[in-house]
């Protein structure tokens, strides 16, 4: 083949190569060009969509609903609410705006809202607390308190009598109504044989405004039940991942509201009861013996850790059959998000200050430092 023949196959090749290029850069620039569009178009339909989520569901409106925003509520909890009531159009986009622009700290109560307000307008309601009715009076339940403690704040601020209410929360036919009203946090669970009150743990610590002179034992209960069912909500899924019940999260917590005074030491004791759980040793805490014993007293003797219940955690592995107390959001945020530490005992001194070691060595010079030598 002659060399002039070889250059000018060489000189087409070239040409179909660029020819080639020009048409894949027409290619690029086209699909280029077509995403740029789709982007712009999508951008526009989504600025489009979350405009007009953030609109008032009904600018015109006068009409008033009637919203409860129970004891607790985060803005999951809220955001739905509001959404189930027609107030705003989309739940989620209403929770991240709230997000973006930092509001939080709401009040609980029964508000009256518009359909014509806007987000704006809700958030600031939900905030200040304008509520749309005045409660007849309110009532003040403590965190660390049993259900007879209970009970009796219950008496000295209704006409219903600690026997009665505590006959009620015991009744079997209560305990399997309200499984059916909050089958997510109301189980099985309650109706261990070895649990003393089924419903031990599950009336929530708070401040409750009532709006009738005479509330039923049933509106009270609910009302303490909705407040646990608001903080625990939001943990459904970790415990869910982490093949936990909404029982055992209760129980935990409520060891941890009788022994902690402060939300570091909550979160400390938290990671303690792990450890010891993890390696199979008993918890070993003395607020379940003074629970096994169903007496208050100011010190647990040698005597008492081998009373025989199966709350005794100096007597048994593992948590108890079930809460101890009520317990407050600190203590059931700390059992969600506990610190992590090498601890595996502690002790408190005579002010209340807790001290935590990793060796039982460690915890005997702490013993006698704190309390052998007072």
């Amino acid at each position: 083949m002659a060399k002039g023949s070889k250059k000018d196959v060489m000189f087409e090749r070239m040409q179909e190569q660029k020819k080639e290029v020009k048409v894949v850069r027409k290619i690029v620039f086209w699909i280029a060009l077509v995403l740029v569009f789709l982007v712009a178009i999508g951008g526009f339909f989504g600025y489009r969509y979350i405009k007009s989520a953030l609109e008032p569901v009904e600018e015109e409106s006068e009409n008033t609903v009637e919203v409860e925003i129970p004891i607790g509520s985060g803005l999951d909890t809220i955001s739905q609410i509001l959404e189930q009531k027609g107030l705003i159009k989309n739940a989620k986009i209403f929770k991240y705006y709230a997000k973006i622009n930092n509001e939080a700290d709401f009040q609980a109560g029964t508000y009256g809202l518009s359909t014509s307000m806007t987000p704006d307008e809700l958030l600031q309601s939900l905030k200040t607390g304008r509520v749309y009715r005045t409660p007849v009076f309110t009532m003040t339940i403590p965190e660390g308190l049993t259900v007879e403690q209970i009970a009796e704040r219950v008496e000295a601020k209704t006409t219903i009598k600690k026997d009665e209410f505590l006959a009620y929360i015991d009744n079997e036919a209560t305990i399997e109504n309200l499984k059916v009203t909050y089958p997510e946090i109301i189980t099985d669970e309650v109706n261990d044989e070895n649990i003393r009150h089924p419903l031990e743990g599950y009336l929530f610590p708070s401040t409750y405004p009532f709006y009738e002179e005479d509330p039923p034992v049933q509106t009270v209960v609910e009302t303490m039940i909705d407040g646990t069912k608001a903080n625990v909500i939001p943990y459904l899924g970790t415990l869910e991942e982490n093949k936990k019940s909404v029982h055992w999260l209760l129980t935990f917590a409520s060891l941890l509201e009788r022994e902690a005074t402060a939300q570091a030491d909550r979160q400390t004791i938290a990671s303690v009861f792990y450890n010891r759980l993890k390696e199979g040793m008993p918890l070993q805490t003395d607020p379940t013996v003074l629970y096994s014993l169903g007496e208050h007293k100011d010190k647990v003797t040698l005597n008492d850790l081998e009373v025989k219940n199966a709350y005794n955690t100096y007597q048994n592995k593992g948590l108890p059959p079930g809460p101890i107390a009520a317990p407050g959001a600190a203590s059931i945020e700390a059992v969600i998000d506990p610190s992590k530490t090498s601890y595996f005992y502690f002790l408190a001194d005579g002010t209340g200050k807790n001290h935590f070691a990793k060796t039982y060595d460690e915890h005997l010079k702490l013993k006698a430092q704190y309390i052998d030598g007072k």
